[in-house]
């Protein structure tokens, strides 16, 4: 029997053991979207008013920098203490969060800090399980059947992200006379103890190598790595849009995130045993990987936040309908994330990976050319929009397995924590540098776009309409030139991953060691 993270006793249930711990990842990946139909709401119960919508924006990037600073801690005392326990601790944590979220607002004091606290460590919490749940299916499974495995964890977290906003919406309205929102994030705390017990009471079918032998981990390195990247986050957002692209922090805390993570390359550089193993830094699969995410997060975060802004703005949607209209990319994530897993183990992973972000670059390519009208063009039966978005969808998730296998399949059993939480990190990083690069290119595209508008119609009416045709047609040019940016990411990840990706790692000897 292996001594690794994943050797499992006779008679133990390998799907009942990654299903507990999918089940709590479904919970948290939920929670990372929830907030996008309970946002109005929420704020109004802490104070703010809608017209400072920007100052809500924490409840997302909060949530999202938790996870940032989470994955290359957690991932990496994982590998040292074991899978269940650090899982537990984690559901733990995301429960905690969850209670500071129900109760923001409901006594003095605890308005609009507490309730991006408990959304902060709702994301340290779930970002925790992410790396956690994708080296646990590394961890039990062996050959083509793990990249399969991948393939279903990635396809359960972006399921998430498709039910989160019509699951809050659904259970705050059937909750109305118990909570509301509120009953949303205090269903979580049962689930969370739930999952958690689950994995600690099958603790003793998973054996930890590194955990027996006593090894420690370098939580200097780590603290350096995660506050660094949490720096860098919040140097990048962008507090006052409607002035300036870039935040008051936004020197101080760059500079800041820049010494933090020269120190960590510095360590790095002098330890004998550095938190990230010098073979995977020298390795051309492991640095592809890593670039290949970091360029897809950012093109996911185009469609993920422009979509439906553009559904509002330009087609004039409403927000129900807004968010239907992005569920069509949602919808294709997870069904590409799935067959990408057992597509992979078929053909291998470079094939894959490849013909996902081709893929995905066509759709947003075809986005690019949207017209204000383009929700009355069809492609057959189907509305072409729809085709172009769940095009979208499919290919990004088709790439998720084979990306996350060609590293997962270099590494041994005792750090497939660590390496897992950097190819989550390097999507989620992507994701939020997109937001913040592209929200600045987008306002001042908007504004030089929309130039001075020149009102000579006659009548109050005709100008107010005069007005919002203008302001809809420079929306419509801005959005579709980030399409057109997206489009590009996407190529460039096919570049990379074209001249760095080797099939030959597909399941290499180290990854059954």
């Amino acid at each position: 029997m292996s001594s690794g993270p994943g050797a499992v006793q006779a008679g133990v249930s390998k799907p009942l053991l990654l299903g507990l711990a999918g089940a709590g990842l479904f919970v948290a990946a939920m929670d990372a979207y929830v907030v996008v139909t309970l946002l109005p709401v929420m704020i109004a119960d802490v104070g703010l008013t809608i017209d400072r919508l920007e100052q809500a924006t924490p409840l997302v990037t909060g949530f999202l920098t938790g996870y940032i600073v989470a994955m290359p801690l957690l991932g990496a005392y994982s590998d040292a203490r074991g899978r269940a326990p650090v899982y537990a601790a984690c559901m733990g944590v995301f429960a905690i969060g969850s209670i500071l979220t129900a109760t923001a607002g409901l006594l003095p004091y605890a308005e609009m800090p507490w309730l991006v606290a408990g959304r902060v460590l709702q994301g340290l919490g779930g970002g925790g399980l992410v790396p956690l749940t994708l080296a646990l299916a590394a961890d039990l499974y062996r050959g083509p059947d793990r990249v399969i495995a991948l393939g279903s964890v990635a396809a359960l977290q972006e399921a998430g992200s498709v039910f989160g906003p019509l699951y809050g919406a659904a259970l705050a309205a059937a909750a109305s006379a118990i909570g509301g929102w509120r009953f949303v994030f205090w269903i979580n705390v049962p689930l969370a103890l739930i999952c958690g017990a689950g994995l600690l009471l099958g603790r003793r079918t998973i054996r930890t190598q590194n955990a027996e032998a006593g090894s420690e981990i370098d939580w200097l390195s780590a603290g350096l790595l995660g506050i660094g990247l949490g720096l860098l986050v919040l140097a990048l957002y962008p507090d006052d849009p409607a002035n300036r692209a870039t935040g008051a922090l936004f020197i101080p805390a760059g500079l800041l995130s820049l010494a933090l993570l020269g120190l960590y390359a510095w360590r790095q550089m002098r330890r004998l045993e550095p938190l990230i193993p010098r073979p995977l830094l020298r390795s051309a699969p492991f640095i592809g990987s890593i670039v290949a995410n970091l360029l897809i997060g950012g093109a996911l975060m185009v469609a993920l936040v422009d979509v439906p802004i553009l559904g509002r703005l330009v087609f004039n949607l409403d927000q129900l309908d807004s968010g239907l209209l992005l569920s069509r990319f949602l919808a294709g994530v997870p069904v590409g994330a799935l067959l990408g897993g057992v597509l992979s183990a078929r053909i291998g992973l470079r094939p894959i990976a490849l013909a996902g972000v081709l893929l995905a670059a066509a759709a947003f390519w075809l986005m690019s050319g949207w017209q204000a009208d383009e929700l009355a063009v069809n492609f057959g039966p189907l509305r072409q929009a729809d085709v172009a978005l769940a095009m979208c969808g499919f290919g990004l998730g088709l790439v998720i397995a084979p990306l996350t296998g060609a590293v997962l399949n270099m590494t041994r059993t005792e750090t497939h924590g660590l390496a897992s939480s950097l190819i989550v990190l390097a999507r989620t990083l992507g994701m939020l540098i997109g937001l913040s690069a592209l929200t600045a290119f987008g306002l001042h595209r908007f504004h030089q776009v929309l130039g001075t508008p020149q009102l000579s119609d006659p009548t109050i009416k005709e100008r107010v309409d005069h007005l919002a045709r203008l302001v809809s047609a420079a929306f419509l040019q801005e959005y579709r030139e980030i399409f057109g940016i997206a489009a590009a990411l996407c190529l460039l990840a096919g570049v990379v991953i074209a001249v760095t990706l080797r099939d030959s790692y597909r399941f290499s000897a180290t990854a059954s060691r």
